[in-house]
């Protein structure tokens, strides 16, 4: 009897050894996750924000940089220039800036786009660029999407969601359709990136440019 009790307990004691160890491996592994995604986040890769939602004001201070270096130049004497955000779309995919440069006869429309990617450990990232549009471009392109929509909505009403229209415009590619609810939608393809930008996002954006740049 005594045997076989021990028999038991020494069995009872290998299993809690084993589950013990287990979830020591599980703590171990929980740990080194953390440590890992910590690690991460601690600094950015380049043109990429770790794990953190992207707004207009975001959008407006990165531009400014992409302004000075890309658009602008360098230059010894101080250089005064204006950026606007003109709307952002709820998803933040997609943020229209319009800016402009007196001394060096510059002004034009920025699209700052945003978009979720994964890296090779796994882990989530978001990657940002900007496209830009002189003003006689801009305009142009913003014409022309108001232009198709108008001369298109029929045959996109006749079955929503499912009957789409696209064109390029440049090296972007514009795709419009409707939801279930009705809603004009577009999405905007770039490089990498599929945005979605809310038809509200695109009005506003047109009536402000047109009213800001054309007046001058």
């Amino acid at each position: 009897m005594n045997i076989l009790l021990n028999q038991q307990q020494a069995f009872l004691f290998a299993a809690l050894k084993i589950n013990s160890n287990k979830i020591m491996k599980r703590n171990i592994t929980f740990t080194l996750l953390l440590i890992t995604n910590i690690s991460f986040g601690q600094f950015s890769l380049s043109n990429t924000i770790f794990a953190k939602s992207y707004s207009k004001e975001e959008s407006l201070y990165k531009s400014k940089s992409y302004v000075i270096d890309k658009i602008i130049g360098s230059s010894s004497d101080p250089v005064q220039f204006e950026i606007d955000p003109l709307a952002a779309t709820s998803s933040g995919e997609l943020t229209s800036l319009v800016y402009e440069c007196d001394s060096k006869k510059l002004e034009g429309l920025l699209f700052a786009f945003y978009g979720d990617y994964w890296n090779d450990a796994g882990v989530v990232y978001q990657g940002y660029g900007f496209k830009n549009f002189n003003k006689e471009d801009a305009l142009t392109m913003l014409s022309k999407i108001d232009k198709i929509i108008n001369q298109n909505m029929d045959y996109i009403d006749r079955d929503y969601d499912n009957n789409n229209v696209y064109f390029n415009f440049q090296d972007l590619t514009f795709l419009i359709y409707r939801d279930k609810f009705m809603n004009t939608k577009m999405r905007v393809f770039w490089n990498t990136f599929d945005a979605d930008w809310d038809y509200s996002a695109f009005v506003k954006t047109k009536k402000r440019l047109e009213r800001k740049l054309k007046t001058k």
